[in-house]
């Protein structure tokens, strides 16, 4: 099945329409991430207490932020996305100095208390700072190791302008997926770095099949210039690039709509990192490597 047949688009041509679009993105997402101190991380990466409370009718959201704020400074309270067709609440709290996680859990259940009787609680995670700590520590390795491991691979199975492009185009979308976030009040947690690393392979593998095919028509067809025959490779990928991504980016959507609280971060980051990940592959990748190998073979 093809979309797009024997399309000639000039992509490196008009590639400034595109890549001053997401640097003012970028922009705006590390202005947002300066201002706020960072990105706003989860409990797991604080430390702190997570409590997942069902109420038997619709939640009072305004009621429960006003009495959680008295009790514990810094929770957030997010609830169940109507669509689910829950009445889930999660709310959460760093741990306070001044506290240790069974009492900060207790005042969490003392707040909701004075809001009403009508609410169970379903569970509660506690997370100290020495774990918080590691967990944290582990992600950046996670995400530092698969993105030196992708550069080593590509500059072996290709060559090494191919990698830098490749990893500068993956870092593109994390940044981006990151600063989207912040700009939201969004919080990082581990089920979004599970969704960055879930990203990370899948830009790369969209990118490799466009470095592949410019590979391939390089060693086929020698007397077009090396930016021809990066905009051809495009076209010819276009159809699958946009049918692979479109696809995912329905189901990806759908757990969004209906994933409720517990996978919003987790589908919210699917989402933008699929979108900005198909458009950094033609958009950010080519042009970069364009750029980078010139007229090299």
């Amino acid at each position: 099945m093809e979309l797009f047949r024997n399309t000639k688009f000039d992509f490196l041509g008009r590639k400034w329409w595109f890549i001053a679009p997401t640097l003012v993105l970028l922009f705006a997402g590390a202005l947002s991430l300066a201002v706020k101190g960072g990105p706003l991380y989860g409990i797991e990466f604080r430390g702190g207490a997570v409590l997942d409370v069902l109420w038997k009718g619709r939640p009072p959201v305004e009621q429960i932020r006003a009495a959680i704020e008295r009790r514990v400074s810094s929770a957030s309270v997010v609830v169940a996305h109507d669509a689910s067709g829950s009445n889930e609440v999660l709310v959460s709290a760093q741990l306070p100095a001044d506290r240790d996680l069974s009492r900060l859990g207790q005042d969490l259940q003392s707040a909701l208390s004075t809001v009403g009787s009508g609410f169970s609680v379903r569970s509660m995670e506690a997370i100290g700072p020495e774990i918080s700590a590691d967990v944290g520590h582990r992600a950046l390795l996670a995400m530092g190791g698969a993105s030196a491991g992708m550069l080593l691979y590509l500059a072996w199975r290709f060559r090494w302008p191919y990698g830098v492009a490749a990893v500068l185009a993956m870092a593109h979308d994390a940044f981006i997926t990151i600063g989207v976030f912040s700009l939201l009040n969004q919080e990082i947690s581990l089920t979004v770095v599970a969704a960055l690393l879930t990203l990370i392979g899948y830009s790369m593998n969209d990118t490799i099949v466009v470095f592949d095919r410019i590979r391939e028509n390089r060693l086929t067809i020698r007397h077009e210039s090396f930016a021809e025959t990066v905009n051809r490779s495009i076209n010819q990928t276009l159809s699958r690039t946009v049918l692979t991504s479109g696809l995912t980016l329905m189901s990806a959507l759908s757990l969004l709509i209906f994933g409720g609280p517990v996978l919003y971060g987790f589908s919210l980051a699917l989402v933008i990192g699929i979108i900005v990940g198909t458009f950094s592959s033609i958009f950010i990748a080519s042009p970069i490597l364009a750029a980078a190998a010139g007229g090299s073979r």
